[in-house]
């Protein structure tokens, strides 16, 4: 069909809106016969499109080695054959447009104008044995420059293989970002891979156990608490509180809720504030928001009883203020609340005579 309409006088450099040419479509397609004939009958290899994409950076994209060998042959020019080409083909990962490339000139340390380089497409596209072949060729200077670490790009495509290849070869300078990507797209995988490699857990703004609880991702949660993260870390950010943040992520989440409790979350916090005066001066409270406060906000009131219920399985003694109170005596929970209270309080007197009694007894 092709020969047809070129003998019949068809232009072989028509163009559509965005400069897209039959040359262009014959790269992306991998059709070696066409583009020889689109060659013969006037076809140029340095058209570029409106975005500056060659037909030889759109073979290189789509991994059509033969199509990139012969346009490499048939006099691509040297402004066309830009650092993009090798990025287009780290990202289809075809290893012998690559290696064509690079055999050709292509540089694997000059970025893109986005400050990427081959290696961070491969890395983030998931392709290994393309990986492997920039790791050696790409320095750590062009990296540092970047601002990057393929380490960051692996994790945020969610690659484990990929985040293995590039941990045993050092690449570590940006691990607290690859660990917050991994984090955030909810990779058991690639996570287990960084905290087993040293990743820290605590080095962002918006520390990863606090993203992970409040995405209700349990086993990344039970893999940070295990590498020891903050419990008991702060969002300042958003909004100063007296109790730890982590909570205000999983009030609906009983099950998330009671993992945090389990593992050495500060529950008496949540019982301090600057209301009937019970709070102990070196709390430091002032100016900060009370978890009484932040249940008295309309969307949240009707989970303070079952809130406060879970919370008292892990408290001997806390006194109930009267702002909080206000909003439990409406809830369901109430009476049981007021029942364990009741008996918690016994329970501390008890223990209070028993210590007495065995002091005067020593």
């Amino acid at each position: 069909m092709t020969y047809t309409l070129v003998a019949l006088g068809a232009w072989v450099e028509q163009v559509c809106r965005k400069k897209w040419t039959a040359m262009h479509e014959a790269a992306k397609v991998g059709k070696v016969d066409i583009l020889m004939l689109l060659l013969r009958n006037g076809g140029r290899v340095n058209h570029k499109d409106v975005t500056g994409v060659t037909p030889l950076a759109v073979a290189a994209e789509h991994g059509h080695f033969h199509v990139t060998e012969i346009l490499l042959n048939c006099g691509q020019s040297e402004d066309s054959f830009s650092c993009s080409v090798l990025l287009d083909a780290a990202g289809s990962g075809n290893t012998d447009c690559i290696q064509l490339l690079l055999d050709n000139g292509a540089n694997p340390n000059l970025p893109s104008i986005t400050g990427h380089l081959p290696i961070h497409k491969a890395a983030y596209a998931g392709h290994y044995d393309a990986l492997k072949m920039l790791i050696p060729l790409t320095t750590k200077k062009a990296i540092k420059e970047a601002g990057q670490s393929p380490v960051h790009s692996a994790a945020e495509g969610g690659h484990s293989r990929c985040l293995k290849l590039l941990n045993s070869e050092n690449y570590r300078d940006m691990r607290k970002s690859a660990l917050y990507f991994a984090v955030s797209n909810g990779d058991v995988d690639c996570t287990k891979i960084l905290l087993a490699a040293g990743a820290k857990t605590d080095l962002d703004p918006l520390c990863c156990l606090l993203v992970a609880v409040r995405s209700g991702r349990y086993e990344i949660v039970k893999l940070l608490l295990a590498a020891k993260a903050d419990v008991n870390c702060y969002f300042t950010v958003v909004s100063d509180t007296v109790f730890p943040t982590a909570l205000q992520y999983c009030l609906k989440d009983e099950v998330m809720m009671r993992l945090l409790l389990n593992n050495g979350y500060k529950v008496e916090r949540c019982f301090h504030c600057h209301h009937d005066k019970t709070f102990d001066a070196s709390d430091n409270v002032e100016g900060k928001i009370p978890f009484c406060e932040f249940m008295n906000l309309c969307c949240l009131m009707h989970l303070s009883g079952s809130v406060v219920r879970i919370l008292l399985d892990y408290v001997n003694h806390v006194h109930i203020c009267s702002k909080l109170r206000l909003i439990l005596e409406k809830q369901k929970e109430w009476p049981e609340i007021c029942e364990i209270l009741s008996d918690n309080n016994h329970h501390h007197h008890l223990c209070f005579f028993s210590c007495r009694y065995a002091e005067s007894q020593y």
